[in-house]
């Protein structure tokens, strides 16, 4: 106990002698010694000062980095969710209308079916699909042997019921101007409903196809 007393004595006096060396220096220095060291002091405050500046802006940056690479990352699921739907790789939901056509007495062919997709793309459709196969771009119609139609080389039979995501306001005018398609249709005696609802689920989906030839020009 006493050992720990004598040491924590001489720490004092050690610091006391110490603080007392650093002001009789002070008091005894000259003018330009105290100004040199007040200058020393203001650069040291000021390199303080700019460092942390600095370190309060690589942290902003940081910060707005990982802000812009999220946001980046979301418009690119987006972009890429977009491309998937065009394609028909991936399943889509969302306001339009259904369009039934019963043909009875096997009067409705292939080009008339294209007639009505190709309709209701200029009215604003943004997927399509016809009984259980995905309309894309480089879909194709021909008229089946025995009857019925063929959507891509599979063959569909009536009733066709078309499952159209857009906007119901636009969807159903186009379908039902004079002469348009539901007149035609009516012509060859098939039977045509045209409805519209708030939710259309269009699930039909083509496998994604990698191209044989073509790169992506950033590769």
């Amino acid at each position: 106990m006493a050992l720990l007393l004598f040491v924590l004595g001489l720490g004092l006096a050690i610091q006391v002698r110490s603080t007392n060396d650093s002001s009789d220096a002070l008091r005894g220095a000259r003018q330009e010694d105290l100004v040199r060291i007040l200058d020393e002091l203001d650069d040291r405050t000021q390199r303080l000062e700019d460092e942390k500046r600095r370190l309060e802006e690589q942290r902003t940056g940081l910060e707005n980095s990982s802000d812009q690479a999220e946001e980046a990352r979301k418009q690119t699921a987006e972009r890429e969710r977009q491309l998937g739907i065009l394609a028909g790789t991936v399943a889509a939901q969302g306001p339009g209308i259904t369009l039934t056509i019963d043909d009875k007495k096997g009067t409705v062919e292939a080009h008339m079916l294209l007639d009505a997709i190709q309709e209701l793309r200029a009215a604003g459709a943004e997927a399509i699909q016809v009984n259980d196969v995905r309309v894309v771009a480089s879909t194709h119609l021909s008229d089946a042997a025995g009857g019925g139609v063929r959507v891509d080389g599979r063959k569909v039979a009536e009733p066709y019921r078309f499952k159209v995501i857009g906007k119901p306001q636009d969807l159903e005018p186009a379908l039902n101007i004079p002469g348009g398609v539901v007149q035609t249709l009516e012509k060859e005696q098939a039977t045509v409903t045209v409805a519209r609802t708030e939710k259309i689920v269009v699930d039909a989906l083509r496998p994604a196809k990698r191209p044989d030839y073509a790169r992506s020009s950033s590769q």
